[in-house]
């Protein structure tokens, strides 16, 4: 069964180390796709950025969420 794993987050380092977490608990050969974005806003007092990223993989039926 194909899957898809989002992250969201406001450092690039916090989306770095979840990704990377979540990568350990998956079969390297499971991995079909990583996407990427970053978003900016200006709310007239600070920029605000997300970093944000879309892993698709194959999940197996017997793992676990």
């Amino acid at each position: 069964m194909i899957q898809v794993k989002v992250f969201d987050e406001e450092h690039e380092k916090d989306l770095e180390d979840n990704v990377n977490e979540f990568l350990e608990t998956i079969d390297e050969e499971d991995l079909i796709d990583i996407k990427y974005q970053l978003s900016t806003l200006y709310d007239y007092k600070e920029q605000i950025y997300c970093y944000s990223a879309l892993i698709i993989y194959k999940k197996n039926d017997e793992e676990d969420d």
